[in-house]
């Protein structure tokens, strides 16, 4: 099946682009999916060539589905490339057991639960829709298309980016098949500007192995000549040489361009329009009044029309409108597709007479479209599309009681980005619309609904817009506003500002709220805004007064019996406690059971994180996992997981994998939140990047650059931090580590001037460069550059007792602190005065607590120190020990070091070794003999089905083995051991 319209005309130019899509297609079929971002100009030609694919897949079996985005101004519809595709399923009885089978997609057509929980299950909704398309292509080879991905809502962006790095690409374990399916998706390339929201979502897919990019360029002029002139011989025209010069060098390489101009030329004339609208229009004005008509009404509709809706916004009869439309699709104006459904051929023959409309017909013809979708459909479903009629119409009360409808429908679908924009678009109109005319006429109405935005934007994970709204909003309280309405605002601002790292803003808010209203008699409002005043005051240091309002606060919230607010402030006093205390535990625990009882689904959650990060801050890595699965299914559960501390547990659970050496869980993991939601910068990413770092991966020092571009993100300064301080440091860089390290402290340090933790982690790698720099000038006879740098070590490494010492509330830090600080003491040492076995022992000793890739890191410095001491059998332990565990977690830099050090010191392959080559591997053997034919890396990967990278590991492994400092050298050492035996020539 499929409900794509294929046309007739002939595909030209595009032989090279259509070799590779059906060849996409017939991998697809052989099991591996695969899918095909096509970019290219309006008009360019996307469309024909899909509609050639798909036309080629239904000859061959192939099951076609395919959506449309449509244009719908600042709003959007969710999922309408995606609802269209499973309606066009639900028409076909043939499908009806494969939907049945999944029904969270039921929502997407019009079915499902209506509350807030139920629709708000987005992760169940993105595997249903994964899980049907992989049992249809069970059944049948298939084929998606989704068209003109510039237009598609940010929720149709998510589940485009679900399917793709998470839901139906990925081949399963074991050397199974994948799903039989492909996917192709079409999008404007001109219109992509450089915030288009687009543009992250494509610079995502196509790093993922499945995905490619098929770039549309325009045709040559040979190949638009031969378009032309197949045309004319499909029309039965003869069109002088000079014309079809002119048309070749008007349409630029455009295709449709070229089509149109053919259309609309008229020999006798023998001259063509100026601009591409002109010649639009003059082929609509050779169409007959009453197809004008029709035209022109569904121009207002959009790209697409079911026919009964345009039947009644044109008021003409039956006869007059299939005569019409018959004359319109005989002119190649409109193309009538499966559903009873009409579209216009390409998107800018609609925008060419939509452009052509007198103002006041467009208004009424929008008005029209608006009055006939508020009869069919009263409800939320076509809300956003009744709102974008009614706001054109000019109709401004019925579009904000639709855009209120569209904002109450998307947060039902858990759409919060979309229910923000359509809330954004009510704030807009509200002042046009007479108070006795809006949906709502209360008193403070307008600044409820800010404030309703402004939580949407918090949750939708746009924290800086969430700021902006609450400040709207206290622009808008008046002198004369109620006390408990100007406290709310004030005290919601304060918290935004807290999640942008704002914090002495959000202090001094928080106190005006406090001070609006009287602590006594106590009343809701004034426990709130108690409780933000709380985190308000820690932030900035201001301890006491934090805890003094706190138990304050909780014994009014316990006098009024607000549970949620008393779980709240149990939190807070917690934090106090000390987490890793059990006191401070306890309060956790009860905490999170009060607001599950009222459920206060972000006070739990807010209850769950400071669960996890108090086992994690205790060296109980792995026990903080459960606590974070908890916490992020209650998110799902929600619709809140974009919202700030979801953020959190996503990054801590990434980085508790990155801890435990679960890297290749931990990358996955990444590509997984990233799927599911829109990228949250360094929350989904920034642990992944460790990973990629520490195993070599170049392209880890631009993305963690890129993380510092744009508005200030703590996150992000912290992530980047990390790298590319570590970067430096690995590349010989001590004057960059050093600068890096005190940029980033500087930027992380809050208002209250304190340190912040990660800056003993940032000091110790930083003194790992500075360390290596002190020694190589000793050994030098530069003894002034010595002394430099062992300042400069004893800088940092103050730097880092200060922030290790102080911790949480002055207390010291937790065993992941205290063993940064080790190694920072150590790298001291070494700066200092050379390397200290038993500073290095110490180090290693201290990432027991569950660390094993730093205390692989710290076992090759402690090596060395141990050989300065000729302490040679333990020296190789600690190398064979660090070697292991680098070679289990494919860290190839640290490999490499460790090999180099085993070979330099001829340690042999292990403490004991007698001195003959170690025994390899099967998978060394083969890698060996392959290297005695002289394979390259890639060329081994390529014979023995394993990618170069790893291929690299084997090769480097068995030159530690064999003791060898070369390629070459290994292979001599492997004949003259029997190792190999040489092959015969042909």
């Amino acid at each position: 099946m499929s409900n794509s319209a294929f046309t007739v005309t002939p595909l030209v130019g595009r032989e090279e682009e259509f070799t590779r899509l059906t060849g996409v297609l017939e991998r697809a079929r052989a099991g591996e999916a695969r899918a095909v971002l096509v970019a290219g100009d309006a008009g360019v030609g996307k469309t024909r060539l899909l509609d050639e694919v798909a036309a080629r897949a239904v000859g061959d079996g192939v099951t076609v589905l395919t959506g449309h985005c449509v244009d719908l101004g600042d709003v959007g519809l969710p999922y309408l490339p995606f609802t269209e595709v499973l309606g066009a399923l639900a028409a076909d009885e043939r499908f009806a057991p494969a939907l049945a089978a999944r029904p969270a997609v039921g929502r997407l057509l019009g079915g499902g639960a209506d509350s807030a929980r139920d629709m708000g299950v987005r992760l169940r909704l993105f595997e249903d829709v994964a899980g049907l398309l992989t049992d249809l292509a069970g059944t049948a080879p298939l084929l998606l298309v989704l068209e003109d991905l510039h237009w598609a809502d940010q929720s149709s962006r998510d589940l485009l980016r679900f399917l793709l790095s998470r839901g139906v690409l990925h081949r399963p374990a074991g050397g199974a098949p994948g799903s039989r399916l492909a996917l192709l998706a079409s999008y404007r390339a001109d219109d992509l500007h450089r915030r288009h929201p687009l543009r992250p979502l494509l610079a995502e897919l196509v790093r993922l192995p499945s995905v490619e990019r098929l770039e549309l360029r325009p045709m040559a002029d040979a190949e638009v000549t031969r378009l032309v002139r197949v045309l004319q011989e499909d029309q039965q025209r003869a069109l002088p040489e000079a014309t079809v010069r002119r048309i070749v060098e008007r349409a630029e390489g455009n295709a449709f361009y070229a089509q149109e101009l053919l259309a609309a030329t008229d020999p006798g004339a023998g001259g063509v329009p100026d601009a591409l609208a002109d010649v639009l229009l003059i082929r609509f004005e050779q169409v007959s009044d009453t197809a004008q008509q029709v035209l022109r009404t569904a121009a207002v509709a959009g790209r697409r029309v079911e026919h009964g809706l345009l039947r009644e916004a044109a008021g003409l009869p039956e006869e007059a409108l299939e005569s019409a439309l018959r004359e319109a699709v005989e002119r190649r104006l409109l193309v009538s597709a499966d559903g009873d459904t009409y579209s216009f051929r390409h998107a800018l023959a609609r925008e060419a007479v939509y452009a052509d409309l007198l103002p006041g017909e467009r208004a009424r013809l929008h008005g029209a479209f608006a009055r006939l979708l508020s009869g069919r459909d009263p409800g939320g479903d076509t809300a956003a599309e009744r709102a974008h009629h009614y706001r054109e119409s000019h109709d401004l009360p019925e579009a904000l009681a639709a855009s209120l409808q569209a904002a109450d429908h998307a947060k039902r679908l858990g759409a919060p980005a979309e229910e923000l924009r359509h809330l954004e678009a009510a704030l807009d109109l509200w002042a046009s619309v007479p108070a006795e005319a809006r949906p709502q006429a209360e008193a403070g109405d307008r600044i409820t609904l800010m404030l309703r935005a402004s939580a949407a934007a918090a949750h939708a994970g746009e924290s800086h817009r969430a700021v902006s709204l609450a400040r709207a909003a206290l622009a808008g309280v008046g002198r004369d506003a109620d006390s408990e309405l100007a406290a709310r605002v004030r005290y919601t601002l304060a918290g935004n500002l807290l999640d942008v790292d704002s914090l002495t803003a959000a202090y001094a808010y928080s106190s005006e709220a406090l001070a609006l209203i009287p602590a006594d008699p106590p009343t809701p409002t004034w426990v709130w805004a108690a409780a933000t005043h709380v985190l308000a005051a820690r932030q900035v240091g201001e301890v006491r007064t934090a805890e003094r309002v706190a138990h304050e606060a909780l014994k009014a919230a316990e006098a009024l019996d607000l549970t949620d607010a008393r779980a709240d402030l149990l939190v807070s006093l917690a934090y106090f406690d000390g987490r890793r205390s059990p006191e401070g535990r306890a309060r956790l625990s009860e905490a999170r059971e009060l607001a599950r009882g009222s459920g206060n689904a972000p006070v739990e959650l807010r209850a769950l994180f400071h669960l996890a990060i108090g086992a994690f801050e205790a060296g109980a890595v792995r026990e903080s996992l459960p606590w974070l699965d908890e916490g992020l299914d209650r998110a799902r559960g929600a619709g809140l997981l974009s919202s700030p501390y979801p953020l959190e547990m996503r990054y801590l659970r990434l980085m508790a994998l990155y801890m435990l050496g679960r890297w290749d869980e931990c990358v996955r993991a990444s590509e997984q939140d990233a799927g599911v939601l829109p990228p949250a910068g360094a929350f989904t990413v920034g642990p992944a990047l460790f990973v990629r770092l520490a195993r070599g991966d170049e392209s880890v020092v631009a993305r963690a650059e890129e993380l510092l571009r744009g508005p200030f993100d703590w996150m992000s300064a912290l992530v980047a931090g990390i790298v590319l301080t570590d970067a430096a440091a690995r590349g010989g860089d001590p004057e960059g580590a050093v600068a890096r390290m005190r940029a980033s402290v500087e930027s992380l340090t809050d208002d209250s001037g304190a340190l912040p933790d990660v800056t003993v982690r940032l000091a110790a790698l930083a003194l790992s460069a500075v360390a290596d720099a002190a020694v190589a000038c000793r050994a030098a006879g530069d003894e002034a550059g010595a002394r430099r740098w062992a300042d400069t070590a004893g800088e940092l490494a103050g730097l880092a007792r200060e922030s290790a010492g102080r911790g949480v509330n002055g207390r010291p830090q937790g065993p992941e602190g205290l063993a940064w600080l080790a190694r920072a003491e150590a790298e001291c040492v070494r700066a200092e005065r050379g390397p200290d076995p038993d500073a290095w022992a110490a180090a290693v000793s201290a990432f027991e607590y569950g660390d094993p890739y730093e205390q692989a890191r710290a076992r090759l410095p402690f090596a060395e120190a141990l050989l300065a001491a000729d302490r040679r059998e333990e020296a190789a332990a600690e190398a064979h020990a660090a070697r292991e565990t680098a070679e289990r977690l494919g860290a190839g830099p640290l490999l490499e070091r460790v090999d180099a050090l085993l070979r330099r010191a001829r340690l042999g392959d292990s403490p004991s070794a007698g001195g003959g080559p170690a025994r390899l591997t099967a998978r060394e053997q083969d890698v060996l003999r392959l290297l005695s034919l002289g394979r390259s890396n890639r060329q081994i990967g390529e014979e023995l089905f394993i990618t170069g990278k790893t291929a690299s590991v084997h090769v480097s492994n068995i030159l530690a083995k064999l003791g060898a400092a070369s390629r070459t050298e290994a292979v001599a050492i492997a004949y003259r051991e029997g190792l190999v035996t040489r092959e015969p020539t042909g």
